[in-house]
């Protein structure tokens, strides 16, 4: 399923790179930024992270459809010197930013990363704009690296579940190996996971090296004793085989038998019909006795 992210994510979605202190995503991100770049589409990023040169230290492809828009020096505007701020992180903002270089197509927006968004503005505001983003059609995709161990649960889970794909990233066995835990949601709302350990290549090409089982990790539970609950009864709540006889030979009242049914339903030579034809003389009113009532 990672490859298949690579290769291209849909219009409108929402990508979240989800990695801790233990193992950086900044790879992956750039992985991303490369197979975007070879594409032919032209990428916007909003750097917090790391600074334009670290950014485009090791991509081969052009980047002349790479924008990369600084907040690494200034992230909260303090000099007024840098192009943009997390005060700035509204979808007026982005889409007059975006407005600034023309485009055939829409963009795919970066944003690295999210964490140091959601330290100054409320997560609220935050899946508010990712929403508009995501449904305003002014890019066609956002990417989004995101520290889940710098924020509490429920920012986490928030980000994500607003995420059409999310990929959690892991360190892995060998020291070039990492393990990505992709959670993908479909438009129709399936919901398809998959767990692969990758490696990234000096050129930020993703390699997947084979899919995770758990089924050999897995320790086999033993079985429960199953006990009896009618063991240590003081009375017997079972049935002998000549009591069960006996129940079922046992006709119920009110249930006939199919030959009763038969004998009920069909009518004999010898039964009784009433028939009544009424006569000139009886006296039957058409018309409604109460008529003359007001009611």
């Amino acid at each position: 399923m990672l490859s298949e992210l690579l290769q291209g994510t849909d219009t409108g979605a929402v990508l979240i790179i989800q990695d801790s202190c233990s193992y950086s995503g900044q790879h992956l991100l750039k992985s991303f930024i490369s197979a975007a770049l070879n594409k032919e589409e032209a990428v916007h990023v909003l750097g917090f992270d790391v600074s334009e040169e670290e950014l485009k230290d090791g991509l081969t492809a052009s980047t002349q459809r790479l924008h990369f828009h600084s907040a690494y020096t200034d992230p909260l505007g303090w000099t007024n010197r840098t192009a943009f701020t997390v005060h700035q992180f509204c979808v007026e903002e982005l889409t007059h930013l975006l407005k600034q270089t023309s485009h055939p197509k829409p963009v795919t927006l970066v944003i690295d990363s999210l964490s140091w968004i959601l330290r100054h503005v409320s997560p609220p505001a935050v899946c508010k704009t990712l929403q508009q983003l995501k449904k305003g059609g002014a890019v066609r995709a956002v990417i989004g690296l995101l520290h889940a161990d710098m924020h509490q649960r429920g920012t986490v889970g928030s980000v994500c579940h607003l995420a059409t794909s999310v990929i959690t990233v892991a360190p892995g066995t060998k020291g070039d190996e990492a393990v990505a835990k992709t959670t993908k949601r479909s438009k129709s709302g399936k919901v398809m996971q998959d767990e692969e350990i990758f490696s990234i290549k000096g050129d930020f090409s993703v390699t997947v090296v084979s899919k995770t089982s758990h089924a050999g990790h897995r320790q086999t539970e033993p079985e429960e004793h199953q006990t009896d609950p009618t063991a240590n009864l003081t009375f017997n709540i079972r049935l002998s085989d000549t009591e069960r006889e006996a129940k079922e030979k046992l006709a119920l009242p009110f249930v006939f038998s199919k030959e009763k049914k038969t004998a009920l339903l069909q009518s004999g030579p010898g039964s009784g019909r009433i028939l009544y034809e009424p006569d000139a003389n009886d006296d039957y009113d058409q018309e409604d006795p109460d008529d003359d009532l007001d009611v």
